[in-house]
C-alpha cells in the first residue's frame, strides 16, 4: 500500500499515531537510560541492597492498573455510542490519575520519614534514583491527565462517536503506556539490588 495514497484525514490521523509512537519510544530511551546508570551505580560502595518502596508506592500501582481498566472500558463504550458510560469512565479515569499522584507524594513522605533523602549528606545513590524516577514519572503521568482533560472536554463537547473517537484512542495508549512503564520500574527497583 502506498503511504501516500489515502484522503487528507486518513493521512493526518496516520501521522498522529506516528508522532505518539515517537514520543513512547523517545521516552521509553530517556527511561532505559536511567535504568542503566540505576544499573552502573549499584556496584559503588554506598548502594544500599536491602530497600523496600513505600507502600504508598504499591497501593498507587494498583490505582494506575485500575485506571487503565476504565480508559479502557471508556474507548470500547464509545465504540459503541455508549456516551454515558463513556464519560463515567473518562472522569473515573481522571480520578485515579490524581489519586496515583498524591499516593506518589505519600511515597516520597514515607522514604523521608524513614530518613531518606533526594539529596545533602544523608542521601544516598540509589534513593536519589527512586526520587528520580519517580517524579519524572510522575510528571508523564501530569502529561497524560493534561491529555486526558482534553479528551475528557472533547468527549462533554459531543466530538467523538463511535465513527470518530481517534483522540481518546491516542489518549488511552498513553496512559496504558504510562502504566505498563510504571510496572516495570516497580518490578525493576524491586528486584534490581
Amino acid at each position: 500500500m502506498d503511504l501516500t495514497q489515502g484522503s487528507e484525514k486518513h493521512k493526518t490521523d496516520r501521522a498522529k499515531k506516528m508522532m505518539l509512537w515517537f514520543g513512547i519510544v523517545s521516552l521509553l530511551m530517556g527511561f532505559a537510560g536511567w535504568t542503566s546508570a540505576y544499573i552502573v551505580s549499584s556496584s559503588r560502595e554506598d548502594w544500599i541492597s536491602e530497600l523496600l518502596l513505600p507502600n504508598s508506592f504499591l497501593i498507587s500501582t494498583a490505582v494506575l492498573l485500575v485506571s487503565s481498566v476504565t480508559y479502557f472500558v471508556a474507548r470500547k463504550a464509545i465504540e459503541q455510542n455508549k456516551i454515558a458510560l463513556c464519560t463515567a469512565m473518562l472522569f473515573t479515569t481522571l480520578g485515579l490519575g490524581f489519586v496515583f499522584i498524591f499516593l506518589q507524594f505519600r511515597g516520597f513522605e514515607e522514604m523521608l520519614a524513614n530518613g531518606y533523602y533526594f539529596t545533602g549528606p544523608t542521601s544516598n545513590i540509589k534513593m536519589s534514583y527512586v526520587f528520580l524516577i519517580a517524579a519524572v514519572h510522575i510528571a508523564h503521568v501530569v502529561a497524560g491527565i493534561i491529555s486526558l482533560s482534553v479528551v475528557l472536554y472533547k468527549q462533554l463537547k459531543g466530538r467523538y462517536s463511535s465513527e470518530e473517537y481517534l483522540g481518546l484512542s491516542l489518549g488511552a495508549t498513553f496512559w496504558h503506556f504510562l502504566d505498563l512503564l510504571w510496572i516495570y520500574l516497580m518490578v525493576f527497583m524491586t528486584f534490581v539490588k
